[in-house]
């Protein structure tokens, strides 16, 4: 494969009209910090825009998939609203910060050329979003999921609530997401979060190339219709959940369980929430 552009959390191959797009950290198992939500939407809409590109394989460096929102790294950008009594002015900031960070999900899901996410190790909660707005998912066997952010006192504002009801329906949702429990691959593939299950991460990821050289190998123009059909019917549903959740959160997600949740990481104990 070649490579076309150097970004810091990404890298991008291409090679017969498919692109491998690689989680590759910085952070441990390819956690999710700013480099990851400030490149997000210019690696997809690149590809968006490449006529060569006819669809798109995305996967995760190393053991994992990804951990999800690297707290450390992003506790900065979240300082100002998680400040004793933070007013109008950082509420607003926070606000457009979540619709910012939305909209590198958005674009995946946006894309015009279909993604086959190929997953290994863990998948956690914005890796959870991030799968969830591809087209295909397929996972090794090793693969575990979870929607952890209730753990950590966030409410999943990426994507996940507004577009898993239509691929695990809401009772299987509302379990994951109200417990915060993981799962592993094989239940991941039963209640539908994924397509297949294969043995290993070299088979998963053979699998979701095999895949997008067949979406490849179909016309492109038709190929781009039939997604725009498809998410027709529940774009603006989706939209709608996501422009909600970013208003939730700017109001009521700062709290001292959140300030709880990651003086926990940082302290490597388990948090003591109280619902404050």
């Amino acid at each position: 494969m070649t490579e076309q552009q150097s970004w810091n959390a990404f890298t991008v191959e291409r090679k017969d009209h498919v692109a491998q797009v690689t989680l590759i950290g910085p952070g441990r198992g390819n956690a999710m910090g700013p480099d990851f939500w400030d490149e997000l939407p210019g690696v997809f809409a690149d590809l968006d825009a490449d006529p060569e590109v006819r669809a798109v394989v995305l996967a995760g460096s190393g053991k994992h998939f990804s951990f999800g929102l690297d707290l450390p790294a992003m506790s900065g950008r979240l300082g100002e609203v998680l400040a004793e009594n933070a007013q109008a002015g950082p509420r607003t900031d926070f606000h457009e910060m979540i619709k910012r960070m939305q909209s590198g999900i958005n674009a995946v899901a946006d894309c015009r050329k279909p993604v086959v996410a190929a997953i290994q190790g863990w998948c956690i909660g914005g890796g959870v979003d991030l799968i969830s707005a591809a087209d295909v998912r397929y996972a090794s066997a090793d693969a575990k999921f979870s929607i952890r952010e209730v753990k950590v006192a966030i409410v999943a504002d990426m994507g996940s609530f507004a577009r898993l009801p239509a691929i695990i329906g809401d009772g299987h949702l509302r379990e994951l997401a109200l417990t915060g429990k993981d799962i592993d691959a094989a239940r991941a593939e039963k209640i539908g979060l994924v397509n297949e299950v294969f043995d290993d991460a070299d088979a998963v990821l053979a699998a979701a190339h095999a895949t997008a050289a067949e979406i490849a190998a179909n016309p492109p123009l038709v190929v781009h219709g039939i997604k725009d059909v498809l998410d027709h019917s529940r774009s603006a549903a989706v939209n709608d959940s996501l422009r909600y959740v970013a208003a939730w959160n700017a109001a009521f997600l700062p709290s001292q369980d959140l300030t709880e949740a990651i003086t926990a990481v940082f302290q490597k104990r388990p948090p003591e929430f109280k619902g404050r």
